[in-house]
């Protein structure tokens, strides 16, 4: 992919996210990668079968006039399923050589050979129910541990060093966290961990894969058996939860949790949102997931970045002893790539590839060349309503529960309000969902606070600055 592409899809997709708001591009653009831009057509890739019929159902011609609106003459959208792992190298046990290869450098000589590997799916699987594919890198041993992770990480290994009949300590672990932040990487290492021994079945679920299989059971009249199957998991991993659509099978996968918890079966989720955040999921789903231990991996700090940025080097000079990357560079590609663990990951890639096809050093220069359109400005905090709630409820002097209660009095009524107003101005929900996060109120309620607060917001000034005040303390 050229520059000028790659800087023109960064545009398109900054214009999808305008269009559908922050937490629908997270949950359903956030993975889709531009793989090339021929005459009329683009050609997108995603990592599975149901996001690409999601997309393709709902998104397509929304996704297709963003295009437009950077290149005019494209007309049609050309969406994929990518291969499920597209890995820089594995550890060394499960690496598996692709191909040799020459390349020409830059000056035309030969460059030396560089050996790519693939890694083959593993399907942590069962007699009826065949798992989710597992990468073999994504273990305990390569997950680097920082402050954001600490606690999510302690609970996965606690769940992961279980024995068949001890006590469940929580259940289920919930696990949340934005896009490329290590959820997946946990779930698959509990899993890796837990069926290193016969003692206990651990089985990976994509929600994607549990719904093709709830529905391919009924199709094919043998549901009992994949409910049996299911319930006879010693410790279920459930990953993308959001992702969980219909309501035969959102009631499926209750009746699923609830037996193995009753059960004393240890169910893992993650998510990219907390339990209450999902609002396409049933409030039943909702209560049991949130009465478990819910645990957030927050935003990786600059020390963590620069440990995970050292481990991937580490994992490539396993293949490529030569390769080395200065601590200088190090240092610049964690200072300024602030996203997620994904993009130092390719990072490292391109580094490789770039000092391996042209035998050349890494170096500064090099670094700021290449890796230039993955330095994103930074995303504005993602700010909660239980943060708006707490935030009002202090300056206010008031308690939260007092926010949710039905009190009319007017020390609570407009603390209520100026909640419902911050709400619907710094978030993405919608009316009727801040309204049920409000105390089951109707969204009418919701819509008269916001037009009542900025209409004051209008015409008085102490008001007015009040409100700026919340907004800074939730913003920073």
């Amino acid at each position: 992919m050229t520059n000028t592409e790659q800087d023109r899809w960064s545009r398109v997709k900054g214009r999808l996210r305008t269009s559908v708001g922050e937490d629908v591009y997270t949950s359903w653009f956030a993975r889709m990668d531009l793989e090339s831009v021929h005459d009329e057509s683009v050609h997108l890739s995603v990592p599975t079968r149901f996001l690409k019929s999601w997309i393709q159902a709902h998104y397509a011609d929304r996704v297709l006039s963003c295009w437009q609106a950077e290149m005019p003459e494209v007309h049609k959208i050309d969406l994929t399923v990518r291969s499920a792992i597209r890995a820089m190298a594995p550890v060394k046990e499960a690496a598996a050589p692709v191909e040799v290869r020459r390349v020409e450098r830059h000056d035309g000589r030969p460059a030396p050979e560089l050996r790519s590997f693939a890694t083959a799916p593993v399907s942590a699987g069962h007699d009826a129910l065949g798992g989710s594919p597992l990468d073999p890198r994504l273990t305990f041993a390569s997950f680097v541990v920082g402050r954001s992770n600490t606690l999510a990480h302690a609970a996965a290994r606690q769940v992961a060093e279980g024995r068949r009949g001890d006590p469940v300590m929580f259940n289920p672990l919930y696990i949340h966290a934005g896009v490329g932040l290590g959820k997946t990487h946990l779930l698959q290492a509990v899993t890796w961990a837990g069926n290193s021994g016969a003692e206990r079945k651990v089985l990976y679920l994509t929600a994607e894969k549990f719904m093709y299989g709830f529905v391919a059971a009924l199709k094919t009249q043998t549901a009992l058996a994949f409910k049996e199957a299911l319930r006879g998991i010693d410790v279920l991993v459930i990953d993308d939860l959001q992702f969980l659509q219909g309501k035969s099978t959102q009631a499926e996968f209750c009746h699923t949790l609830n037996a193995l918890i009753d059960a004393g079966r240890q169910v893992v989720i993650a998510a990219d949102r907390p339990p209450s955040d999902l609002e396409s999921l049933d409030d039943r789903v909702r209560s049991r997931l949130a009465g478990g231990l819910v645990v957030e991996m927050g935003s990786l700090g600059e020390e963590l970045r620069l440990g995970i940025l050292k481990s991937r080097v580490a994992a490539a000079r396993a293949h490529h002893a030569t390769f080395d990357v200065p601590e200088e560079v190090l240092d610049y590609l964690a200072r300024t790539i602030t996203h997620n663990g994904r993009d130092l990951e390719g990072a490292i890639n391109r580094l490789l590839a770039h000092s391996k096809l042209n035998n050349q050093p890494v170096t500064l220069e090099m670094a700021e060349r290449e890796v230039r359109d993955l330095i994103r400005p930074q995303e504005p905090k993602r700010i909660k309503i239980e943060d708006i709630q707490r935030v009002v409820a202090r300056q206010y002097n008031v308690s939260r529960s007092d926010l949710l209660s039905s009190r009319r009095t007017a020390n609570v009524v407009r603390p209520r309000q100026v909640a419902m107003y911050l709400a619907k101005t710094l978030t993405l929900r919608s009316l009727p969902e801040i309204g049920r996060r409000f105390g089951g109120r109707d969204h009418t309620t919701v819509l008269h606070a916001v037009r009542k607060i900025e209409a004051l917001v209008a015409k008085d000034t102490t008001l007015s600055e009040e409100v700026e005040s919340l907004k800074r303390q939730l913003q920073e």
